[in-house]
């Protein structure tokens, strides 16, 4: 009887927020629950990145339990890297995606040893980690240097919008974006970019937190988001309000089907996904066939 007060309340202070954001201006986006210019929310997306880098992988873990290290390693498997890929991964500054699809490169060369054209394509091998917040980058950078990988030129550290890559046509093997589509402002603008520059037979993965739909399961995690996330960040990054949209921009976010849609409308074939822990985040995929 608790818990379904607890949600009822937490309903009616969701429900009009996401009407409101829903009636929005053709010269206005969603910032979570609020309406802002389309011009206001990079800057204030890209504040929110500033405030949370430093301890953006750390929050991770609280928030999911440890779990996102699980969902980011499926999403490695579902690329199958190889040795010579060039391969482009938007939002990921910290570099933690990038840093297993190199891994997973330099264990296919490592059961190659004696291979001298496997060496040849590992010179080759480009992992490019773009993201729009220097912050963000600094933070990969120091991680590379902690493991050994600052001097590795297979990791190239570019500051970049996803809405206006600066990288050419049909120049990547792959495209990866974990946790960063929902905080852009034209969703449709990446997904024709991510389109753009991947080859011909290349493919697009996007991890990122999605719509529970097994109902008593949706409660408690409705329950969990806006209470204990907000709290959490409050307490151990001392910044509450992030987090607070954190949360906010999940539930603006499309769903799963619609999604889908978005990616096939870029242009994209075999387009699918996989609900991961109920739908609580989702691995979408597509082919530029």
């Amino acid at each position: 009887m608790a818990l379904r007060l607890l949600t009822r309340n937490l309903r009616n202070r969701i429900s009009p927020n996401l009407c409101s954001a829903s009636l929005l201006h053709s010269h206005a986006t969603s910032f979570g629950f609020k309406e802002v210019r389309e011009e206001e929310k990079s800057q204030m997306v890209g504040k929110v990145f500033s405030n949370v880098a430093s301890n953006y992988d750390l929050m991770n873990d609280f928030m999911s339990a440890g779990l996102h290290r699980l969902w980011k390693d499926r999403l490695v498997s579902k690329l199958s890297p190889f040795p010579g890929m060039k391969h482009l991964d938007v939002a990921g500054g910290t570099g933690d995606v990038a840093f297993r699809i190199l891994e997973s490169i330099n264990s296919i060369r490592r059961r190659a040893l004696q291979d001298p054209i496997n060496d040849d394509l590992q010179e080759e091998t480009r992992i490019y980690v773009c993201d729009i917040n220097q912050n963000m980058l600094n933070v990969g950078k120091n991680r590379a240097l902690e493991r050994g990988l600052g001097e590795d030129k297979s990791l190239v550290w570019v500051q970049g919008d996803a809405e206006a890559l600066s990288f050419e046509d049909n120049s990547m093997d792959g495209y990866t974006i974990a946790f960063g589509i929902r905080n852009v402002t034209h969703i449709e603008k990446v997904l024709t970019e991510a389109y753009r520059v991947l080859k011909r037979g290349g493919r697009f993965l996007c991890l990122e937190l999605s719509h529970v739909e097994i109902p008593v399961f949706k409660e408690l995690y409705d329950l969990y988001s806006f209470s204990v996330i907000p709290r959490l960040g409050e307490v151990v990054a001392g910044d509450r309000e992030s987090y607070q949209y954190l949360v906010e921009s999940i539930r603006r976010f499309p769903p799963q089907e619609k999604f889908a849609s978005m990616i096939a409308d870029a242009g994209f074939q075999k387009v699918e996904y996989e609900n991961l822990v109920g739908g609580v985040v989702a691995i979408h995929s597509g082919l530029k066939i």
